[in-house]
């Protein structure tokens, strides 16, 4: 077993500033704020990339590193909450013929306790916990960041009872997207059925609401393809909750892949649901939250706004309409690209391997390079609101002062013919064959 050298904390800072690259080994969760070890200060040592220890067991770990643009070149400093998680790190770059590799083992001793070292960590990490937060709450421990004395935790589908029924975290009870979301517009629905569906659920403005979802391998052969999609419409209804007025929505990061992956009880009761008789808030309590059509095209002529198309590539440039029931093909004029991944039902670009959310600068980076950046006012779409209400949610962690989703996206948009839209690849793409993201 190799002995990798020890830096310092100082030594640590000087190297950053030569190019060296700082990789955290820890949970993503820990990365983005959660101090899993109780350490002082939560977050990340300034400038490093998340690379959970985790993922060095999976397969194609290689691809993932290449994915993070981690050079075999660059001189690599790892750290984790152990010496045994750098270590295990370290070993695997090793054997994928990365030489220059140090590590950083003070990181709980020293550097969370120097407020003079530099840590970063994602605006709003608190609304997407990790499992065992989860586990916590519902074992009646007292989790970290909550102080509330109600919650509800909601598994998330559309149209698949038996995505929940053959196995859910205890306790939940499952909401259909379509509780919240006509599915003649996929638009959120009105007012009151908004505040009739959130009292069925047992759901006030006060209620702490955890959602997740289940991923299940989507396929656009399938008539329901979404119906394999809960991971996306956890957060589709999160965003509506959020507009309607809920005031803490969590969101499982990972959802309820990362649930297994801990190891945490499966079950399969179907739990009643407990209604309540007044939501307590008027609806929408958030109404700047949502964008419908005159906005969304007002936005697109203004300097300070951007409507933000959060779909395939293929969408995009209009060779598929990206689902079954949407005939027209294109998009918006003078909407920015925000590339989604591969389809409709997918979100490659905003999600790690085992579906938590990416590592929040690389988002900020893809669009940054797009110019979709915090001082403007930003409308994400996509087909119907699911993929724009995830890249939404994205920004809307990060803080970002004023996020909206384009609820009627490319369905309402190409639905009236007296809309234009474009096709084919942009005149300032033509130059590359693909945007780079």
């Amino acid at each position: 077993m190799t002995k990798f050298r020890e830096v310092t904390a100082q030594e640590l800072l000087d190297k950053q500033k030569k190019g060296a690259l700082v990789i955290d080994v820890r949970p993503v969760d820990a990365y983005n704020g959660w101090r899993l070890h109780n350490e002082p200060r939560g977050g990340h040592i300034k400038g490093a990339k998340s690379l959970p220890a985790k993922w060095a067991g999976y397969m194609d770990w290689i691809e993932i590193v290449r994915h993070k643009e981690i050079d075999p070149s660059r001189e690599l400093i790892i750290y984790g909450y152990t010496p045994e998680e750098a270590q295990k790190v370290a070993e695997s770059f090793e054997k994928a013929d990365h030489t220059k590799i140090e590590v950083y083992n003070y990181f709980l001793e020293e550097w969370t306790k120097d407020d003079t070292l530099p840590m970063e960590q994602l605006s709003r990490y608190r609304q997407l916990v990790p499992a065992q937060w989860v586990q916590d709450l519902i074992s009646g421990r007292k989790p970290a960041e909550y102080d509330n004395d109600k919650f509800v935790l909601v598994h998330a589908h559309y149209r698949n009872r038996d995505a929940y029924l053959s196995g859910h975290i205890p306790g939940a009870i499952d909401m259909d997207t379509n509780a919240l979301e006509s599915p003649e517009t996929w638009n959120r629905r009105s007012p009151e059925e908004l505040k009739k569906a959130l009292e069925e659920h047992g759901i006030t403005a006060d209620t702490t609401v955890v959602l997740y979802g289940k991923f299940m391998f989507p396929d656009n052969d399938d008539e329901f393809p979404g119906s394999a999609a809960g991971d996306i419409g956890a957060i589709r209804n999160a965003f509506i909750m959020m507009y309607a007025g809920v005031k803490d929505v969590r969101v499982l990061n990972g959802g309820f892949q990362s649930w297994e992956d801990a190891g945490f009880e499966v079950s399969t009761e179907d739990v009643p649901k407990q209604p309540v008789g007044n939501f307590g808030a008027v609806i929408p309590a958030k109404p700047e939250l949502a964008v419908d059509v005159p906005e969304a095209k007002t936005m697109i002529a203004a300097q300070d706004a951007e409507l933000v198309c959060v779909r395939s590539y293929p969408e995009y440039i209009g060779e598929v309409s990206g689902y079954n029931y949407i005939e027209a093909k294109g998009r918006i004029p003078g909407a920015i690209f925000a590339d989604c991944g591969s389809d409709a039902y997918h979100m490659e670009n905003y999600r790690n391997v085992d579906h938590t959310t990416r590592e929040f600068h690389e988002v900020i980076e893809n669009w940054k390079q797009n110019g979709i950046t915090p001082d403007k006012h930003l409308a994400f779409y996509c087909g119907t609101g699911w993929r724009g209400s995830e890249a939404w949610f994205n920004a809307w962690l990060l803080g970002w002062p004023k996020v909206s989703v384009y609820d009627g996206g490319w369905f309402e948009w190409s639905n009236d013919p007296n809309n234009p839209f474009e096709t084919g690849v942009p005149e300032k793409e033509t130059s590359t064959e693909k945007p780079q993201h």
